[in-house]
């Protein structure tokens, strides 16, 4: 098999004769100018890129990839294409792709090679393939991941190289990710497509506005210096970047490549569109993977081999969001049971002041979806119509109680399966909450019945001010984002 890193471009010499340097005409000025228009029109670049596709049943979007990556202005030097436990065609469409490409691009005549590796059954799943790719391209200067269902930007390589290589205290760069929801199909999918863009919006926005500090280099697409990763491993005693026992590998090596010293970025120029999830299952299964294994990283003391660290930098949004969907919980709670409380004993008094905070979540919406590049009616729709927004928020509420319930039912569970079964269609998990607050909003109505009125009185006049000053406080967070400037990003 052909050495891939044959086929990365080549250096061009630079040879200057003593006549050139010390000649009459030739000043050093001259000289100076001379050589900075040479490096200005070269294409050719200083550092290597191994790119590794960790592939799981990918056979609808594997081709699309690889078309994606080959259509870049700047080429990963090889490409990978580790495919495991796979049981569809993904291996057959990828290794159409196989062998040395020639491309020609704005930056000049580059040469890459695919190669696609079929693992088999890997009990590491995508955490097997990525350090099973690691071991092919840690010789280069990068890695760049890339999921088998994301699709780059045709400049998204050349930015992130860019930005890396200008600065050596960068040990990873993400892209901007969103989805594309053009090709959705179905009311359900395109509802929850428009939420999940909705909310990669707001959290690459975050990451933007605390100084393009990213707090995850999703898997999705991200370059990794092969440097931070070989300090990220000695520091924490590994032989791979990634390990097996967290579930969220991505958030882990962020936080160790953050730990090494190196910064973690989110570039403001590279994008990729990603596989969103279209039915209610799917996305909940993916949902809770994620924030239980957040949960894990941010719990002093987790169960597994890798500690808790609450108090990491990268961790600090992690918390906020948690804090965040718990308050959310709390107050819709709360609101709806005192609702129901004074409806049923005629104390109902309704008040203007009451629409200020749906207003104020409604113009915050609108705002984010206003920063996103590819903003379309849906999105804008999702935004003022308040109810789809609404009750995306709920369904965030049923991920988040249950991540935490699961995490703290101690209960091992191999949720890389779970989400797998959800995607093939498997599984009601995802209606548990929805069943649980029926049940306690029954159990709720008994007990108000039951007790007299003076106690019905006493809660109604203790309960309203206790979720008032709540509102009024994450309102008033809700118009600082608001107001907040954005600086010009679009996300």
């Amino acid at each position: 098999m052909t050495d891939a890193r044959s086929f990365a471009p080549h250096t061009k010499a630079l040879a200057y004769t003593s006549d050139d340097v010390n000649g009459g005409a030739a000043s050093e000025h001259g000289f100076a100018d001379d050589f900075a228009a040479v490096l200005e029109n070269t294409s050719v670049h200083r550092s290597t890129i191994g790119c590794v596709i960790p592939a799981y049943n990918e056979e609808e979007s594997i081709a699309a990839v690889i078309e994606a990556l080959l259509g870049q202005t700047r080429v990963p030097d090889v490409i990978h294409v580790v495919v495991n436990n796979t049981s569809d065609n993904t291996v057959k469409i990828a290794s159409e792709y196989s062998g040395p490409h020639e491309v020609v691009t704005d930056l000049g005549e580059q040469f890459t090679e695919v190669f696609v590796h079929d693992i088999g059954k890997n009990p590491d799943k995508k955490v097997g393939a990525l350090n099973y790719g690691y071991s092919l391209v840690e010789g280069y200067d990068y890695l760049l991941g890339v999921d088998g269902d994301t699709i780059a930007d045709s400049k998204a390589v050349e930015y992130l190289e860019t930005e890396a290589v200008s600065d050596s205290r960068i040990g990873g760069i993400s892209a901007i990710y969103t989805i594309d929801d053009r090709p959705i199909k179905g009311m359900v999918a395109k509802f929850l497509t428009a939420g999940q863009r909705t909310q990669f919006a707001a959290f690459n926005l975050q990451n933007m506005l605390r100084g393009r500090n990213m707090a995850v280099l999703g898997g999705q697409f991200s370059i990794f210096s092969t440097n931070a990763l070989r300090d990220a491993m000695k520091q924490n005693h590994q032989v791979t970047p990634w390990v097996k026992d967290s579930e969220v590998e991505d958030s882990l090596l962020s936080l160790q490549i953050k730990s090494a010293g190196y910064l973690t970025k989110i570039s403001p120029y590279a994008r990729a569109d990603v596989g969103g999830m279209t039915t209610l299952s799917g996305y909940d299964a993916q949902q809770v993977k994620w924030t239980y294994g957040a949960i894990e990283l941010m719990w002093p003391g987790q169960r597994g081999d890798t500690k808790g660290q609450p108090f990491h930098p990268n961790l600090r949004l992690r918390w906020f969001e948690n804090f965040g969907m718990l308050t959310n919980l709390f107050v819709r709670v709360a609101f709806l049971t005192l609702l129901a409380g004074s409806l049923s004993i005629g104390a109902f008094v309704f008040s203007p002041l009451w629409l200020v905070p749906p207003v104020i979540a409604m113009l915050l919406n609108l705002r984010i979806a206003r920063t996103m590049k590819a903003v379309n009616r849906r999105d804008i729709l999702f935004a003022v119509l308040f109810f789809p927004a609404e009750i995306f928020m709920w369904i965030r509420i049923s991920h988040f109680v249950r991540s935490w319930t699961r995490f703290l039912s101690r209960k091992k569970v191999d949720n890389w399966a779970m989400q797998a079964k959800a995607e093939r269609g498997g599984g009601l998990g995802h209606w548990a909450p929805m069943v649980v607050l029926l049940a306690v909003a029954v159990a709720l109505a008994v007990i108000w019945v039951m007790v007299g009125p003076m106690v019905q009185s006493s809660i109604l006049w203790i309960g309203w001010p206790i979720v008032g000053v709540v509102t009024v406080l994450q309102t008033l967070l809700m118009f600082s984002k608001l107001v907040r400037r954005h600086h010009g990003f679009k996300v």
